[in-house]
């Protein structure tokens, strides 16, 4: 549980208020280390996962607590470029935000619901290239004023906006699936159960009508052998 890799991905939790302080405390500097902060948050989660494999030590607790620390950094993040002013210059830029937070949401839900069912639902590689983006564009939004990045952060932003959009769909896309063949499962039972409630109601009166000609049949054999 205590391994590096694990240890990388509670690390993104732990600065996440730090990260929050920094950037409240309206001085440049302090916005700075903020970004580089966050910068480093973000390598972390490449580092833990390859050195996880390269050190053999995935576990399940890396699995569930890594993409857990990826929500809670990126959206911790879109708060503070939102509660700031001056950190978006376009008003339109809060689509993707609201598209990525709803995203994230929507996300959590269908993982709880498909974990009660121990239905897995692995990252794909486009979801990963998103969290990249998110990740490359908020660093950029939070260095604004130092360099002129601030802008291309909000251009990467859309970007990771429309990919977290196409994730989110595939992923819905996906339970929805499940969804539907459990449904189509259970009514195939139900209609299976109703057929061999109508056959056992078809084979009730000729079995009763057997055992009767076998008890009859019985009697008779019976009064011949008292004879």
């Amino acid at each position: 549980m205590y391994s590096l890799p694990n240890l990388l991905t509670i690390s993104r939790i732990v600065v996440i208020p730090v990260i929050f302080m920094m950037v409240y405390i309206q001085a440049s500097v302090w916005q700075l280390l903020a970004a580089v902060l966050f910068i480093v948050a973000s390598i972390t989660d490449y580092l833990d996962g390859y050195l996880a494999r390269a050190r053999n030590e995935t576990s399940a607790f890396g699995r569930l607590l890594d993409p857990i620390a990826d929500k809670l950094l990126v959206t911790s993040a879109l708060v503070v470029i939102l509660a700031v002013p001056g950190m978006v210059v376009c008003k339109l830029s809060y689509i993707p935000v609201i598209v990525i937070l709803c995203r994230e949401i929507l996300v959590s839900g269908l993982r709880e619901f498909l974990m009660e069912v121990k239905v897995g639902m692995p990252v794909t590689r486009l979801a990963k290239w998103k969290t990249g983006f998110q990740m490359t564009a908020l660093s950029m939004m939070l260095l604004k004023g130092f360099w002129l990045w601030g802008g291309i952060g909000e251009i990467l932003l859309w970007i990771a906006g429309v990919l977290t959009f196409i994730t989110g769909y595939q992923y819905f896309q996906k339970s929805l699936n499940y969804v539907k063949k459990i449904e189509k499962e259970k009514k195939a039972e139900k209609k299976n159960a109703v057929v061999a409630k109508k056959v056992a109601e078809v084979k009730a009166p000729a079995k009763k009508k057997a055992v009767a000609t076998k008890k009859a049949a019985g009697k008779k054999t019976a009064k011949k052998a008292k004879k």
